[in-house]
């Protein structure tokens, strides 16, 4: 009888489980959705309010606390339904239509919560404004969020009529995230931008929502209710509960989420930092996660007894765990070279290193956070707590961990103690809910935090042989170092990847503020974005007539541009240079008096956030900004940048400037450095008023210091039209605030380089060209045109010529390879005198060993340039 009954019931069985596989799926879709919205959110949070408030930390504090408010407030209502499918249906639905009310939302939001902030607000008023004005915006989409996860356990408690699904629910959702981050990251928004890319996770939490409405149209079978003990707070075998079970959700969730935060840190000094880096990072630990959750899943139900002693033994692995993996991140970069040198080169092999790198930190810790997450969830449930309680806690936790971590304890202790108080928060909790003292927790816990509190700091600098470090400092969105080399020169550098300028460059960092400002006929106000070692921002301020506004992100490179102080100028007493903290993008909309010239600085275009300051939108705003006859120039550093990025760039400069033009900011061909230069009114360059500028200069050391002594230096300094800048832009893709190809397309060039500098370069001259007619006013004199293109015709010369220079120290030697090639230029065009000084300075050396070779070329100079002299 009871075999005929069963063998009835397997068919119904059977069904059951292969349903529950679906709903499985149906997590996994939901997780991938969500992923996806926070790889968007991301880019849209820091477009709205700037990278000022770290938006990928705020949004990660919205998303946890929506989520807890979402667990806590909705899931009751949903453990009281018999219709726990629709519940879970309509929560998908709200996801997925305030993803499409974002779109129409975010201009408005941007406006009010930009008008909040003002030009220069207070630390704690940027964070309340960017965290907060986050939460609000994302608040309707996250909460729904946060009532999935819950409504998905009663409706497979409600199909098997069990409630023990946490571990299984846990992993499907966020092995689903895995591919929403990676799909979003490496396919959606790159195809098709941050919209689209949200209303395909709309779609997809459309076919969740009507894949459990089909599956279950109106099951209204009662809910199997969660056991509840005889006493609250008690484990289920009576023993005694050392610490409650909701402290120890939110505690872990706070601990697990700074823990990331804190590991993210220190793997940017590492990492190329770019949109992919933070994708595989965040990948790796989902997976993690996931795997750990996955695993556990077996043991849910099982060792319910020794509940508060599996606990203990899970805290301890995970203090261990952290504690191990933390080691590993002092040996970064020495596993960085391991990696790339098994794998080798290519822009799949460096992402594969950076993915292993994440693996080597994340890997064990995320695999045990996984399961002491089911475990305590199960736990939760075993005393009578509601799933949804028992996540808006451990969410809520977790919601504080940027704040706590992120922008608090990294900057107050620094990357080791803080990861260290991490490591000691596992510990003291496994010491605290452990109802057995045994020696093997307390020498676990003991030794990994020993361990790391005998290691030295955690900063992670590359110097020179005999260089040093001068300072660094730990900031919310940054760590800020200067290098010192043997020889004296200085390096300052954000994350340890980033060169931010250098004392050795002071020339190069000085043409790039006095180009854009000589070429205007009489400039007042300038504002530079950006101030590196500031060096840019000394060379404008060397006209005491100009008043000079340098807008830096970051707190800690201002501090650090103390380093180079007095390069060119003594900015503690250069009382017409002002420097703010502000966001570059976000400080151009809200400035008000409007400026006589913009320059932008040279942003490394593959860094994370970088993209943004190279969209139509920003460079339509700095048009807005310009004063009647004001110009902009966009610097981009070429070295750093390939051409198919450079195209993008260039097609969305002009989209906004149809005659912008390019200068290269000096003749280097190790550091090329171009400019995309316009003017608000496309007003011509008049030859006389270029060359009364710069000879009526009061710029306390005079232009010919920087090799812009005359008009044509200056004018020479283009390098293409708008004609040849259109022709090489071609349709390359616009780089929008909606579609940020620039991101995704630059850090192939710093993963995966296919040229050098100097045959970019090269490549780019081959392509761009300028003629005078197109600089000069149309009633230029002829002989001015001739001149100039002349000009123009010797800088190709040079460069040209240069390709093949390898430097040696005997000027004989040196002069076989160079002399024909700068005679050549010389001949071209005599005003180039870039051509004539490397000569004159190696006749004036060659005279020591061969008197008549240096007379014959000293000759031949006074010749071709009759208006130098010939001794400096």
């Amino acid at each position: 009888m009871r075999s005929a009954v069963d063998g009835a019931a397997a068919p119904r069985l059977q069904g059951l489980t292969s349903t529950g596989a679906g709903l499985l799926l149906v997590m996994g879709a939901s997780g991938c959705a969500a992923l996806g919205y926070q790889i968007v959110w991301t880019q849209q949070v820091a477009l709205l309010l700037g990278h000022e408030g770290a938006a990928a930390l705020a949004v990660v504090t919205a998303l946890f606390g929506g989520l807890s408010l979402g667990a806590g407030w909705l899931a009751g209502a949903v453990e009281r339904s018999n219709q726990p499918g629709h519940w879970y249906a309509g929560c998908e639905g709200v996801m997925g239509l305030w993803a499409l009310v974002m779109a129409g939302l975010l201009l408005p939001a941007a406006g009010w919560l930009n008008t909040l902030l003002g030009s220069e607000p207070t630390e704690m008023r940027r964070v309340l404004v960017v965290f907060g004005g986050t939460l609000v915006l994302l608040l309707p989409a996250t909460v729904a969020m946060g009532a999935t996860l819950p409504a998905m356990e009663r409706l497979l408690a409600q199909l098997k009529g069990t409630g023990a699904h946490v571990p299984a629910l846990y992993a499907a959702n966020t092995l689903g995230g895995v591919v929403g981050v990676l799909a979003a990251a490496f396919w959606w928004v790159p195809a098709w931008g941050l919209s689209t890319t949200a209303l395909v996770c709309a779609l997809l939490n459309a076919a969740c929502a009507a894949t459990v409405l089909l599956l279950f149209p109106s099951r209204t079978r009662p809910v199997p209710a969660s056991p509840t003990p005889a006493r609250t707070g008690a484990p289920s075998d009576g023993s005694p509960s050392p610490l409650p079970i909701l402290p120890l959700l939110a505690l872990t969730g706070l601990l697990g989420i700074g823990y990331e935060v804190l590991v993210f840190r220190v793997l940017s000094q590492v990492a190329e930092n770019t949109v992919y880096t933070f994708a595989l990072l965040l990948a790796v630990y989902l997976a993690g996660t996931a795997l750990g959750a996955a695993a556990w899943a077996p043991w849910a139900g099982r060792w319910r007894a020794a509940a508060p002693q599996r606990t203990a033994g899970l805290l301890t692995t995970l203090c261990v765990a952290c504690g191990l993996s933390s080691t590993v991140l002092w040996m970064a970069p020495w596993f960085k070279a391991l990696f790339t040198l098994m794998l080798g080169g290519g822009f799949g092999a460096a992402l594969a290193t950076e993915a292993l790198l994440a693996l080597a930190a994340f890997g064990l810790p995320t695999l045990v956070m996984g399961a002491l997450f089911s475990h305590l969830c199960e736990a939760a449930r075993m005393q009578g707590l509601r799933f949804g309680t028992a996540l808006a806690v451990n969410t809520a936790g977790a919601a504080l961990a940027p704040l706590v971590f992120g922008a608090g304890l990294l900057v107050s202790l620094g990357l080791k103690f803080a990861l260290l108080t991490v490591v000691g928060g596992y510990g003291a909790l496994a010491l605290a809910t452990t109802t057995r003292r045994g020696t093997p927790q307390w020498l676990g816990v003991a030794a990994v935090g020993g361990v790391m509190a005998m290691a030295p700091p955690l900063v992670l600098v590359d110097k020179p042989d005999g260089g040093r470090v001068l300072s660094h400092r730990e900031g919310a969105l940054g760590s800020v170092s200067v290098v010192e080399g043997p020889a004296g020169g200085r390096l300052l550098r954000i994350n340890n990847r980033q060169q931010e300028g250098s004392n050795t460059t002071a020339l190069a960092d000085a043409r790039q503020a006095l180009l854009p400002l000589l070429l205007h006929p009489a400039p007042q106000r300038a504002l530079l974005l950006g101030l590196g070692a500031g060096l840019t921002a000394q060379a404008a301020a060397l006209d005491p007539a100009l008043q000079v506004l340098a807008v830096e992100l970051l707190p800690e490179v201002v501090q650090a541009s103390q380093h180079f102080n007095g390069v060119l100028v003594d900015t503690t007493n250069a009382p017409n240079l002002q420097v703010k903290v502000a966001d570059a993008r976000r400080f151009v909309r809200s400035a008000g008096a409007p400026w006589d010239v913009i320059i932008s600085d040279n942003f490394h275009p593959a860094r994370a956030g970088s993209g943004a300051l190279y969209t139509v939108e920003h460079f339509a705003a700095v048009r807005d900004r310009l004063a009647p006859g004001g110009l902009f120039c966009q610097w981009l550093p070429l070295h750093q940048m390939d051409l198919p990025t450079l195209r993008s760039v260039v097609r969305s400069f002009l989209a906004v400037y149809p005659q912008g033009a390019a200068l290269l900011a000096t003749n280097s061909l190790q550091t090329p450095v171009v400019g995309l230069w316009a003017q608000r009114d496309a007003m011509p360059l008049d030859a006389a008023t270029v060359a009364k500028r710069v000879q009526h200069s009061a710029m306390t050391q005079g232009p010919q210091t920087f090799g812009l002594g005359n008009e044509w230096a200056l004018m020479g300094s283009f390098i293409a039209g708008p004609t040849s800048l259109a022709r090489f832009a071609g349709a390359a893709p616009l780089n929008t605030d909606d579609h940020p190809v620039v991101s995704h397309l630059a850090p192939r060039a710093t993963y995966e380089p296919e040229a050098t500098p100097a045959e970019r370069l090269t490549q780019l001259l081959a392509l761009w060209q300028v003629q005078a007619s197109e600089v000069l006013a149309p009633a230029a004199p002829a002989s001015t045109v001739s001149r100039l293109d002349a000009y123009f015709a010797a800088r190709r010369q040079y460069l040209a010529a240069g390709i093949g220079v390898r430097p040696v120290a005997d000027p004989a030697r040196m002069l076989d390879q160079v002399r024909e090639p700068l005679l050549a230029a010389l001949r071209l065009s005599p005003d180039f005198l870039p051509a004539y000084e490397p000569l004159l300075r190696l006749a004036q050396a060659l005279r020591a060993q061969d008197e008549a070779a240096a007379a014959e070329l000293l000759g031949e100079l006074q010749r071709l340039v009759p208006a130098q002299p010939l001794s400096p």
